[in-house]
């Protein structure tokens, strides 16, 4: 049976998974790793206001976070959504990484910076960053500690291609402060992998487990995707199994979003090769019982931990943060993004950079910031982000608490979507305690149609289509 954090109810599969809550609320919406969600980025906002908000960011005696955008990639993986480039030509990375470093001064010249910048938590992410030959990685980290501390205790992870690495790759990474690694997987049946553009061995991924082990790091994730051309419940039902065998920390399984108007690559995809949607819900249904059967927790969205995971833990004491790279354990410091395509959380904005690197090169050449489009929030942004926050991460919300911080009357400032809120409440995904909302274990993989409700720039929009299934 599943368990999730910080319930004790004990038929917990059948609490959580009900397919016909499922059915009925699997809408587009948004994953809500950021509030307001990029798609409300505008181009109005420039290089200026990203300026301003770096200086006053960096005013707050606060460690912050770090993510770098390596989109270089070997071969290309049909189902993929990143902002990525397909090269075997480390003379782009190369250059890329010196760009890297010329953003990175600029900021921190923006920031006043008179001396290191203490850092709690630190991203690799792509795109595929072990990409990177091993000049460039030690050249990337040099650049990156000559502006940044990175504090002991702090998240340090990178994205790893288990094809592409070497138990020497994994003794670099580690040297180089990494201790936590995130690895692709998506599915282990070859049928799967062949229509995916993308072969890969258990023994690789093996491999690459008993290395991280060997040298210290401290949390191993595995990405699973459901929803891919092939798949039947059978076949990934012996991929979560051959995964749980190599023992990880935490697991995340991704619903496939087939997006093929968006994503170019993914028109490589036979859509009449996808699994049909019952057969969807019986992946998901199996998966979640099979990792509850394990042991795992169900954290929330796609993520699941061991119990005794930093992550379950933080959800238990109800220190659990939400951001662009997903769950975090880390407090909801700012954060810099470098690389194109990058979104950064500076103070009140959010910032992110042009898509191509003739684009950045060019800016950063001309001596700015390669800003492409941002967002400055008003003080109902501010406020709904941490209400949404609270609902994705802990699951409940405590009103009257709430209320007194942000020096409101909640009845009256949120007086439409609580009366939107009854349909939920009929159906079972909220309850009300009092004066404490809950999202009871049975809603809790809807969680995001619930967030959805307190969302003002999708009901002013109605731009629901714009996003992937809630499932």
């Amino acid at each position: 049976m599943i368990s999730v954090a910080n319930s004790s109810t004990a038929q917990e599969k059948d609490v959580l998974f009900h397919p016909e809550l499922l059915k009925k609320f699997d809408i587009n919406g948004p994953r809500y790793t950021s509030y307001p969600s990029a798609d409300r980025f505008h181009n109005d906002f420039a290089e200026a206001d990203y300026l301003a908000a770096l200086e006053r960011v960096a005013k707050v005696d606060e460690p912050l976070s770090l993510y770098f955008h390596l989109p270089f990639c070997p071969n290309i993986c049909y189902y993929c959504g990143c902002n990525k480039i397909i090269t075997k030509d480390h003379g782009r990375s190369a250059k890329y990484i010196k760009y890297l470093a010329k953003e990175m001064a600029m900021v921190t010249k923006a920031m006043g910076a008179q001396k290191k910048i203490p850092i709690t938590q630190l991203h690799w992410g792509g795109g595929t960053p072990t990409f990177l030959s091993h000049e460039e990685m030690i050249e990337l980290m040099h650049h990156t500690r000559e502006h940044f501390e990175l504090l002991p205790g702090g998240e340090y992870s990178i994205e790893i291609d288990p094809r592409r690495v070497t138990e020497k790759d994994i003794a670099l990474l580690a040297e180089l402060g990494f201790n936590r690694i995130s690895l692709g997987v998506q599915d282990f049946n070859l049928a799967v992998q062949e229509a995916v553009h993308r072969v890969q061995t258990i023994e690789e991924t093996q491999a690459v487990m008993d290395w991280s082990r060997k040298y210290g790091f401290k949390s191993r994730s595995v990405d699973l995707i459901y929803g891919l051309p092939k798949q039947t419940p059978a076949t990934f039902k012996e991929t979560v199994d051959a995964v749980l065998a190599m023992n990880p920390d935490r697991l995340s399984v991704y619903n496939y979003a087939h997006l093929p108007h968006i994503f170019k690559p993914q028109r490589r995809i036979a859509e009449a090769d996808l699994p049909p949607a019952a057969d969807k819900l019986d992946i998901l249904s199996n998966t979640i019982e099979r990792l509850g059967e394990a042991g795992y927790v169900f954290i929330g969205m796609d993520h699941f931990s061991k119990p005794d995971d930093e992550l379950a833990i933080a959800q238990k004491e109800g220190k659990l943060h939400r951001n662009f790279q997903g769950y975090s354990t880390q407090a909801e410091c700012d954060l810099l993004a470098f690389g194109i395509s990058s979104i950064g959380k500076v103070d009140d904005c959010y910032s992110q950079n042009v898509r191509t690197l003739d684009e950045y090169y060019e800016a950063l050449d001309q001596g700015h910031l390669p800003v492409l489009r941002g967002l400055r929030l008003d003080q109902d942004d501010l406020l709904r982000r941490e209400l949404i926050g609270e609902l994705m991460c802990q699951f409940e919300l405590d009103t009257k608490s709430f209320a007194k911080s942000h020096q409101i009357d909640f009845q009256a400032y949120f007086k439409t979507e609580i009366e939107e809120l009854k349909h939920l409440g009929d159906a079972g995904l909220l309850d009300w305690q009092g004066e404490t909302i809950l999202v009871p274990t049975k809603g809790r993989l809807l969680a995001r149609r619930v967030a959805m409700t307190f969302d003002r720039h999708l009901r002013e929009s109605q731009a629901k289509g714009t996003y992937s299934k809630v499932l």
